[in-house]
C-alpha cells in the first residue's frame, strides 16, 4: 500500500490532566492514485488524522507509512490544503504559488511552474492580483496550485471547500476531479459532507466519534461523471446517513448534557 495507517492512537491530557482519547486504533490503507475521503461528525478526529499523515501532529502510539517511509515530520512528498487558503496578503497570486519553490528552483523555473499550475486551476488571468482581490473560491484554487507546485505524491485536503457557498463548491468539485485525473495524485480529503465525499471519492472512510474509530470503509462504484447517476448517489447518501445517525445523535446528546451542567 502507498499509505498505511497502523494502529494509530491519539490521547491528549485535559485541563485536569486526565487522558482524553481522540483516536482509537485507526487502521487505514490507501493505494497510490486513490481519492479517499474521510467522513464523520464533528469531534471524530478527522482533521487530527490528516495532520498526522502530514507529519504536523504526532501519534501517541502506532505508525503511519507513506511510500515505504515512516512519517515523523512534514515532507515535500505531502502537500496540505487547509480550509482557509492562508495566502500571504503582500504577495501576488504568482508569488504565493512560487513561495515554497524558492529554495528548490531558480526564479525562472519557479515562475514557469507557477504559471503552469495557475493555468491548471484556471487562474492565469489573475496571476498578478493580490489575495484580497480574489473571491474565497479563487483563493482556494491558489492554495491548491501552491500545494501542487511542490509536486507532492500525496495531496492532503482538510475541508478545503467547507467555508464556500454551494455553487462555488460545486464548481470546484469539478476542477478538483479534473486535477486528480490529470495529475494522478493520491488525495486524502476530509469532509463533513456526505454528498461531497460521494461525488469525488473512490472510497469513503466513515468515522465514529469520541473516541474516533473507523466504522466502515465504502468503495464508491458509481461511474464518473457522477452527476449522471443521481439515483445511485442518493441511495448511497441515504445509506451513509443512516450509518452516521447514531454518531450524530451521540454528539448532540453530549452537547445537550454539557449545556445542562454548565
Amino acid at each position: 500500500m502507498f499509505i498505511d495507517v497502523k494502529h494509530i492512537n491519539k490521547v491528549y491530557l485535559d485541563q485536569d490532566q486526565k487522558p482524553n482519547t481522540i483516536l482509537k486504533d485507526i487502521n487505514l490503507s490507501i493505494q497510490k492514485g486513490e481519492f479517499v475521503s474521510i467522513l464523520g461528525p464533528s469531534g471524530c478526529g478527522k482533521s487530527t488524522l490528516l495532520s498526522m499523515i502530514a507529519g504536523l501532529t504526532g501519534a501517541t502510539s502506532g505508525d503511519i507509512i507513506v511510500d515505504a517511509k515512516k512519517v515523523g515530520k512534514p515532507g515535500k512528498d505531502r502537500g496540505m490544503v487547509f480550509q482557509e487558503a492562508a495566502l500571504f496578503p503582500w504577495m501576488t497570486v504568482t508569488e504565493n504559488v512560487m513561495f515554497p519553490l524558492r529554495k528548490e528552483l531558480s526564479k525562472k523555473e519557479g515562475l514557469e511552474r507557477a504559471r503552469g499550475f495557475l493555468a491548471m486551476v484556471q487562474l492565469s488571468n489573475y496571476a498578478n492580483h493580490y489575495p484580497h482581490e480574489l473571491s474565497g473560491g479563487m483563493q482556494q484554487r491558489v492554495s491548491i496550485a501552491r500545494a501542487l507546485a511542490m509536486d507532492p505524491a500525496v495531496l492532503l485536503m482538510d475541508e478545503p471547500f467547507g467555508a464556500l457557498d454551494e455553487q462555488t463548491r460545486s464548481r470546484l468539485h469539478g476542477q478538483l476531479e479534473k486535477i486528480w485525473i490529470d495529475t494522478k495524485k493520491t488525495i486524502v480529503f476530509v469532509t463533513h459532507s456526505i454528498s461531497e465525499s460521494i461525488k469525488l471519492s473512490d472510497r469513503i472512510v466513515v468515522m465514529g466519534t469520541r473516541p474516533g474509530t473507523v466504522l466502515t470503509d465504502i468503495k464508491v462504484d458509481i461511474p464518473r461523471p457522477r452527476e449522471a447517476h443521481k439515483q445511485e448517489m442518493t441511495a448511497l447518501e441515504e445509506k451513509i446517513m443512516a450509518l452516521l445517525k447514531t454518531e450524530i445523535d451521540k454528539v448532540v446528546n453530549e452537547e445537550l448534557a454539557y449545556e445542562a451542567n454548565s
